[in-house]
């Protein structure tokens, strides 16, 4: 593509869009990167580089670019029924295929989906259909929901206000009433001196205390990803999700498991409940779900908390969009391919231990503090001093190390003083190393600027 066209395109952004998580002003003076196509875990913009895309989209696309399987499928189901929705007490067989197909992969226990939208809207839900919950068991009054600080459940209003973005919260005067939020399971970060173990049930106690703040009588659910993605890919202590537990049976209250990054296969597991043992009431579901081929998301629910919505009459909730029948056909399609290719599988017993062990290698570079990692996610602190744990003041390392990602056919994600990767699951050993020779080159290049 000749660079005028490219100016044009760059032009149409100025003139029309407005991207998401974007400061204008700034994308103004510098212009777009123009995306033109992709395939497997490649991308390559209008200047014709060749991306190795190490974020797999945004979290999503685990089956990577290019399979004309999900385009097919897209195809047939627009040719025979493009759209029609789930209200007015009617279905269509891609919606039911598709959840039924979901139950079966599901922890045990977890037999029902509420279709959405997107992960944002799959938390919408998960607050309206807990409140909801407790208002049918004769408890109204138990509308609290607690979250974590620097945890990501969307950006709607009631996603962000469940979420612990501060700078999101600056926006829009978030949170709304009724959430409250809890230290995260951070040891590099905020553990101090801690053991992580140690760390891990300090900060896990949090929930009881700020459960006994509000009132038992109040809280209704805590909602927690997993691991977190949008905060930094922060992998909990093996002892946090354990004491979670033994707090959320002590109260009674639900338990909400965001599996929007972690789940369809992200830990090597079909979801990040399955990784950690956890059972969970409410699962948010999307990305993964068709691999970021068409927006889709979902909340799926355990058995026992279907029973009592179904003696609650009617739920004021839902989406034109909910169980779209193209995008419903694609899921399943992408389900289809994750089972028959066995990529799950594949990850947990041969790539993610590749990936992990050459990701560790990492933490030998002057400015890795901490190499970690879990299946295909992984994350790296940048450090002015490895000992300490001193960053380097503002503007930081991470953002300058994002722009060599962009110089150097990358994509690796910024978070804080963080860099984070979570490649598509088809991602081979070659272009595992092929990503961990761009990302040392790309550190090494930092190293150079930051001194």
């Amino acid at each position: 593509m000749s660079d005028s066209q490219t100016q044009h395109w760059q032009a149409l952004g100025r003139d029309h869009l407005l991207p998401p998580f974007t400061d204008y002003k700034a994308l103004n003076a510098k212009g777009t990167r123009i995306i033109e196509r992709a395939s497997g875990v490649y991308l390559w913009d209008s200047d014709g580089n060749q991306i190795l895309d190490a974020m797999a989209g945004l979290w999503c696309v685990n089956v990577g670019y290019g399979r004309e399987e999900l385009v097919e499928a897209a195809a047939r189901q627009m040719r025979e029924l493009p759209y029609y929705n789930l209200f007015f007490q009617t279905a269509h067989p891609p919606a039911l295929a598709l959840a039924q197909a979901i139950a079966e992969i599901a922890p045990e226990g977890m037999n029902h989906v509420f279709f959405t939208g997107s992960g944002s809207e799959a938390n919408d839900t998960v607050l309206r259909m807990v409140r909801h919950y407790w208002a049918i068991k004769g408890q109204p009054e138990r509308k609290v929901i607690i979250g974590r600080w620097n945890g990501y459940h969307g950006s709607t209003v009631a996603g962000a206000s469940l979420g612990g973005m501060k700078a999101m919260h600056g926006q829009g005067d978030c949170p709304i009433p009724g959430i409250e939020h809890i230290d995260q399971p951070y040891w590099y970060g905020e553990g101090g001196e801690l053991d992580p173990d140690e760390f891990g049930v300090k900060v896990a106690d949090q929930l009881e205390r700020k459960i006994l703040e509000v009132g038992a009588d109040k809280v209704a659910a805590f909602i927690a990803e997993p691991i977190q993605g949008a905060g930094g890919v922060i992998i909990p202590p093996d002892s946090y999700w354990p004491r979670i537990r033994q707090i959320i049976d002590r109260y009674g209250i639900l338990l909400i498991a965001d599996e929007v990054i972690c789940g369809f296969g992200r830990t090597g597991h079909w979801f990040g409940s399955d990784y950690y043992g956890n059972a969970p009431d409410l699962m948010p579901i999307a990305k993964g779900l068709t691999s970021g081929y068409l927006p889709m998301g979902g909340v799926i629910v355990r058995d026992e908390v279907v029973a009592t919505l179904n003696e609650g009459g009617e739920f004021y909730h839902g989406f034109t969009y909910s169980g779209h029948p193209v995008a419903a056909a694609v899921a399943l399609e992408n389900l289809r391919i994750l089972k028959e290719e066995r990529i799950i599988e594949r990850v947990r017993d041969k790539t993610a231990p590749y990936l992990q062990a050459r990701w560790r290698e990492l933490a030998d570079h002057p400015l890795v503090g901490e190499a970690r990692g879990v299946g295909m996610l992984g994350a790296l602190e940048l450090v002015k001093n490895k000992k300490t744990r001193e960053r380097f003041a503002d503007p930081g390392a991470a953002m300058t190390c994002r722009e060599h990602c962009f110089r150097n056919g990358l994509v690796m994600r910024a978070v804080g003083e963080s860099m984070i990767v979570s490649p598509p699951l088809v991602i081979s050993e070659a272009e595992i190393d092929e990503l961990i020779d761009k990302v040392t080159r790309c550190l090494d290049a930092t190293a150079r600027d930051v001194k």
